[in-house]
């Protein structure tokens, strides 16, 4: 019994084991997965605004800082003062800019309404055919960017340039072109999959990362006419200002964008007061953290079957020891009624159970001698043999167990009371059988039979104490005691 004991113990407490195993690996999973999402997006992030940096917002500086230097502010103020300037000494030093800062540059005056460019070149500034000079001259911000150069489109970001009195003599600035950027963008777009929308205060796509959305021959395409956009703003719980073309707030939107979920950050640009538009695929993202639960999952699924292997072996190991315990007789190696008592008493059997007594009535309660030790391996190994045979035959599940040398019980499980009665009835033809032989070797067998069906409430003690009557209405003096059901 405490061999059983011991076994339904270690049962529990392995598989509590593996139930908080479970859990732990889980929680750690989920955490492991969220980390890894929130690591895969800063590093896809962290390239973007990079290339933002190196693209926007350093060409900005440098034409700040340049806007500063005495050099062009020598140039344009002289420039305020006669109608003559120094041509030579204007391309000279915008030359020199470019070969240095590997950008072009340029200087639009105002007095001479004439842009100087570093490629050598010059442009007339007149009102109704140059429209970006006097657009930006009379507007209030400092610096801006802007599309032009149609011929060769490039990107301009503008600095103005004022005198000592606050009057306004021209801009300095920077010009790249805008195939530049495509390239750059492309370039990137392969590495990270990014896509980039500069977007104005008006709506208008400035730059992009995709041809198709960056201006044309002074055309520009506005956000607006995005299908995506405007399923934003449909689905947009925010009130819309139906007055401007301002770009709501949709940083950390999910889109759908050819069949494929994009992630959109939306960062401000205060320096031109535009706002980016960084859109993400999440394909790539989704296969990292696939990859993560998947690892997680194997590791969960990995010590779960160690953990099963070590019950399995535990198992079988104090299985060998039941066994081990289980030979009662050198003569007769039958299993105890160990199993059928731990069955009963942990409440384990079927509700049609029924427990059965085989009880040889000339050897019951004598005491073992020399004489009746021989007569007893002989009938007890018969009767044994007889027994296994028989429920093995029976249809349903059973157990045999050894009480002493001159008992048996037997526990009938999933069975009702016909056939518990048919198969008593096949015990008994077959013990008779064993009886004739008996008297042909002038040997007498006298034995009995009972059974009863086990209640809910039943334990062994309580089992057995049921099947009391049944003994003691046993006469043993008779050769063949009549069987007794309950």
């Amino acid at each position: 019994m405490n061999i059983f004991r011991t076994l339904h113990r270690s049962i529990l407490i392995l598989f509590a084991v593996v139930v908080i195993s479970i859990i732990t690996l889980v929680h750690f999973s989920m955490t492991k997965i969220v980390a890894e999402q929130s690591r895969a997006h800063q590093a896809s992030l962290s390239p973007a605004v990079r290339l933002v940096v190196e693209q926007v917002i350093e060409p900005l500086h440098v034409a700040e800082t340049l806007s500063q230097s005495q050099e062009l502010i020598n140039i344009v103020r002289d420039s305020a003062v006669s109608e003559n300037v120094n041509e030579t000494q204007i391309f000279s030093t915008l030359s020199r800019l470019e070969r240095e800062f590997d950008m072009g540059f340029f200087v639009a005056l105002e007095k001479q309404k004439k842009q100087f460019n570093s490629d050598g070149t010059t442009l007339e500034l007149v009102e109704g055919e140059v429209s970006w000079y006097f657009k930006y001259r009379d507007r209030p911000e400092l610096s801006v960017g802007d599309i032009g150069k149609w011929e060769d489109t490039h990107f301009f970001i503008d600095i103005k340039i004022f005198s000592e009195k606050g009057e306004f003599l021209g801009f300095f600035g920077v010009a790249q072109s805008l195939e530049k950027f495509i390239d750059v963008f492309k370039q990137h777009k392969a590495k990270y999959g990014h896509d980039f929308i500069f977007v104005d205060p008006e709506g208008t796509i400035m730059l992009s990362s995709a041809p198709a959305l960056n201006a044309s021959q002074s055309k520009f395409n506005k956000l607006q006419d995005l299908s995506w956009y405007q399923a934003l703003l449909a689905e947009s719980s925010e009130p819309i200002d139906e007055t401007t073309t301002r770009p709501i707030d949709i940083n950390n939107q999910l889109i759908t964008v050819n069949e494929e979920d994009v992630l959109i950050a939306q960062v401000n640009l205060d320096l031109f007061d535009w706002t980016l538009l960084l859109m993400s695929p999440l394909e790539e993202q989704q296969t990292e953290i696939s990859r993560g639960f998947i690892f997680s999952v194997i590791s969960v699924l990995a010590v779960i079957f160690i953990l099963f292997l070590i019950i399995y072996n535990l198992l079988f190991y104090f299985r060998k020891d039941l066994q081990s315990d289980a030979i009662v007789l050198p003569y007769c190696k039958m299993p105890s009624d160990e199993t059928i008592k731990y069955i009963i008493d942990a409440k384990s059997y079927s509700d049609d159970a029924y427990i059965a007594l085989i009880q040889l009535n000339d050897l019951y309660q004598k005491p073992l001698t020399a004489e009746c030790i021989p007569a007893l391996s002989s009938v007890g190994t018969k009767v044994s043999e007889f027994l296994i045979e028989s429920l093995d035959k029976f249809s349903t599940e059973g157990y045999l167990g050894k009480v002493n040398e001159s008992q048996w019980l037997i526990l009938l499980q999933n069975t009702n009371a016909d056939k518990a009665s048919l198969f008593m009835e096949n015990v008994r033809h077959g013990l008779a059988t064993i009886q004739s032989e008996c008297e042909k070797q002038q040997a007498m067998l006298k034995f009995s039979t009972c059974k009863v069906k086990l209640e809910n409430d039943d334990n062994f003690v309580s089992a057995i104490l049921r099947l009391k009557p049944a003994l003691d209405n046993i006469d043993t003096a008779k050769t063949t005691a009549p069987p007794i059901d309950f």
